[in-house]
């Protein structure tokens, strides 16, 4: 397949408004893929330059690629360059590491880009910037893939779920069928999205939703990860399902010695303590996930808590169809009790209650609510698990942000703050530049600059990657949003790094925020 056809597809996508046309393009695409290059063609289609499975990164900034793009030499008038040309041109470049190493990928990323037409250049550097806004969400790509291989688009959005890849699924789907689906479950060492939850106003809305029967949780201010044991082997994955095994030797070391379980998968959170087990500040949790030298000092440094609170898979049987009451028994077997989540099934709203002030006075964010008849739904969000904080919050993305003034010259610290919309794209609720320390001002600027998409000299138009927690007073209609709506003296509560941009706040969900609040006070019209 030639990069000609690509940018020829990509061109029509982002021209047709049909959703049902859209589907159609993609999948006469998919067909005439070779079995090689289809995890590379559907990982450029969702704006990836490798699977989500593939932990290679290319490290190539706007910056660089603007560098390499000047520097070409005048496009040839036809193009040869195939899609697996640009696959194995991209992991040559993520390949270089070391001394020199930004000179090298200049020099291979020019090599692979010089052979490319200007249209293909621009579709490429589309790809590699993450900005191919062609309509074709995940949605609409499943969609796509399940017309191409002729199977049911239900089974392709689970697959995906179990895989959290959908260039591996697509792989599944256009090479084994329907048969190749209908086997993709839950596999050890493959890390499968977690399970969400919606907030709640408060307690007693979660104790409608569960009809007066539900689990409460404590809800801790940590890591979100998902532990895998076979054996004597334990891995270890976060939220966005990057590996961090390598952070987190002593989480290693209690699986390994306190399991009793042959094979498990269990769901659980990790926290920073310090001085009789109190827990610290979440940043302090994300010094031990940077850390690439000398874990066993930050190790000493940091101390985590691990707290388990679902068992996914024991002894090779899966049981996310199981209840949540059956998985917490399965839990506690595996675990011996040990390591568990604070928890409580009350028997009335006031126990609930005073569970719920436990929690805030150890220092914790609230409390976790959950259906005892739900079963583990990877990746869905919905009323079977709630979760009740005392402050209000929304996780936004950093969109833009404005050159400082006074103090903060020379950062980026007027963050432009947006939520996921129905589109796929992300719709502004506000500004801030209230939260961070001086040193976060300065990293977050060097991140930012490094994510630039575009400079009019005062406003730096980033690509959405970076989640941050916003704590707000309230939210107002504000017509000078797109949103409709603007958080009222929104303050960054901590940087949200076990998330990634596909996980923000959605529009829905900052409604439904906006509408509970008059459940306490009155409407104006």
């Amino acid at each position: 397949m030639r990069v000609a056809e690509f940018q020829v597809l990509c061109r029509r996508l982002e021209a047709t408004p049909s959703r049902l046309a859209k589907v159609e393009l993609a999948a006469e695409f998919l067909q005439r893929l070779d079995v090689d290059e289809i995890p590379s063609a559907v990982a450029f289609l969702s704006g990836r330059v490798f699977p989500a499975s593939d932990p290679r990164v290319l490290e190539v900034s706007w910056a660089t690629l603007a560098e390499v793009l000047h520097a070409l030499v005048p496009p040839p008038a036809g193009g040869s360059l195939t899609l697996l040309d640009v696959a194995r041109g991209l992991a040559a470049v993520a390949e270089v590491s070391g001394p020199g190493a930004r000179r090298a990928k200049v020099e291979r990323l020019g090599e692979l880009l010089g052979r490319a037409t200007a249209d293909e250049r621009e579709i490429l550097r589309r790809v590699l910037l993450g900005e191919m806004r062609i309509g074709l969400h995940e949605g609409l790509l499943e969609e796509a893939i399940a017309r191409a291989a002729g199977a049911d688009p239900g089974l392709v959005r689970r697959a995906a779920l179990f895989r959290s890849d959908l260039a591996e699924v697509a792989r599944i789907a256009l090479t084994e069928g329907v048969p190749g689906l209908q086997a993709v479950g839950v596999r050890l060492f493959v890390p499968l999205l977690p399970m969400l939850a919606e907030l709640a106003g408060d307690l007693s809305e979660a104790w409608e939703a569960h009809g007066g029967r539900t689990a409460l949780e404590f809800k801790y201010d940590g890591a979100r990860i998902q532990l895998h044991k076979a054996g004597d082997q334990v891995r270890i994955w976060s939220r966005r399902l990057t590996e961090v095994t390598g952070s987190l030797p002593d989480v290693v070391a209690i699986a390994a010695r306190e399991l009793r379980a042959g094979s498990v998968i269990l769901d659980g959170e990790v926290v920073a303590v310090g001085p009789g087990d109190r827990p610290l500040p979440f940043q302090e949790l994300m010094r031990r996930f940077r850390r690439v030298h000398d874990v066993d000092a930050a190790v000493r440094e940091v101390p985590v808590a691990l707290y388990l609170f679902d068992c996914i898979l024991v002894d090779g049987r899966p049981l996310i169809d199981e209840p949540y009451g059956k998985r917490w028994e399965a839990l506690e077997q595996v675990t011996g009790g040990r390591r568990l989540a604070r928890r409580l099934v009350p028997g009335d709203a006031a126990a609930g209650e005073a569970f719920f002030a436990e929690a805030l006075a150890a220092g914790h964010e609230g409390v976790m609510a959950k259906a005892l008849d739900s079963p583990y739904a990877p990746g869905s969000r919905g009323k079977r698990w709630l979760k009740v904080k005392r402050a209000e919050t929304a996780d936004c993305v950093i969109v833009a942000a404005d050159r400082g003034s006074g103090r903060r010259r020379g950062w980026l610290s007027n963050y432009h703050l947006a939520v996921r919309d129905e589109a796929g794209g992300f719709a502004p609720v506000g500004k801030t530049f209230k939260g961070l320390t001086d040193r976060e001002f300065v990293e977050m600027t060097a991140r930012l600059q490094a994510l630039a998409v575009d400079d009019d000299g005062y406003t730096v138009t980033v690509s959405p990657e970076v989640v941050v927690e916003v704590a707000y007073n309230e939210i107002q209609r504000s017509p000078r949003y797109r949103s409709g709506f603007a958080l009222r003296f929104a303050r960054v509560t901590r940087i949200r790094e076990d998330k990634g941009p596909a996980q923000a706040t959605t529009l829905g969900e900052l409604r439904a925020l906006y509408e509970r609040q008059f459940a306490s006070k009155g409407r104006r019209g």
